[in-house]
C-alpha cells in the first residue's frame, strides 16, 4: 500500500486531472449507480446501524476497498457520529449511522435527484415531510436582503419624521 491515506488515494481516483471528460463522466456514471445500490439497501431498513471494517462494508456490498472509501466519503457529512475518514484504512472500524433528514438534505444539497426520489424515502418520510426538506433545504442556501430605507422614507423608529431627517441625520 503507498504512503497515502485512502481517502487521498480515492480523491486522487475520482478527480483525476489526467483523464478525459469523457472518462470522468463515464468513471461518475458507474460510481453513482454504485452508491444507488448501497443507499437503496441502507434505505430499506434505516434504524438498523451497519458497522464494520473499511474492508468488510466492501465486501457487504460487493464493492472494491476504493469505492467503498469514496461512498464513505460522500455519507461523513450526514452521520450521527462522523467517521475517521481522513485517516482510516482497511481495517478501520466505521459506522453508517445516519441521520435521516441530514442525509435527505444533503442529497438535495448535491442535486442528487437519483438519491432523494428512491422509493425507500417514501416509507421512511410522507409526501409532505420531504417536501418539507427538500424546501428547508433549498431556502437555506438562499441570501435574502432586506429592503433598503431610502432617505425619504419615514424612519423606521416611529418618529414620523422622513428617514433622512431623523435617525439617518448622522449617516
Amino acid at each position: 500500500m503507498s504512503e497515502k491515506c485512502l481517502l487521498d488515494q480515492w480523491r486522487d481516483t475520482a478527480y483525476n486531472k489526467d483523464l478525459t471528460r469523457e472518462q470522468l463522466e463515464k468513471f461518475w456514471g458507474v460510481y453513482f449507480n454504485i452508491e444507488k445500490e448501497i443507499y437503496e439497501q441502507l434505505l430499506t431498513d434505516p434504524d438498523v446501524e451497519v458497522k464494520g471494517t473499511v474492508e468488510e462494508l466492501a465486501g457487504k456490498y460487493g464493492q472494491d476497498v476504493m469505492t467503498m472509501v469514496g461512498f464513505l466519503d460522500g455519507i461523513n457529512d450526514s452521520l450521527k457520529i462522523p467517521n475517521p475518514i481522513e485517516t482510516m484504512t482497511e481495517t478501520t472500524e466505521v459506522s453508517l449511522a445516519f441521520d435521516k433528514e441530514k442525509l435527505y438534505k444533503n442529497m438535495v444539497d448535491a442535486k442528487a435527484d437519483w438519491l432523494y426520489e428512491l422509493p425507500q424515502w417514501e416509507s421512511i418520510f410522507d409526501e409532505e415531510t420531504r417536501k418539507r426538506l427538500y424546501r428547508e433545504q433549498k431556502q437555506s442556501g438562499t441570501v435574502r436582503k432586506e429592503k433598503k430605507i431610502g432617505r425619504n422614507d419615514p424612519c423606521p423608529c416611529g418618529s414620523g419624521k422622513k428617514y433622512k431627517k431623523c435617525c439617518g441625520k448622522n449617516i
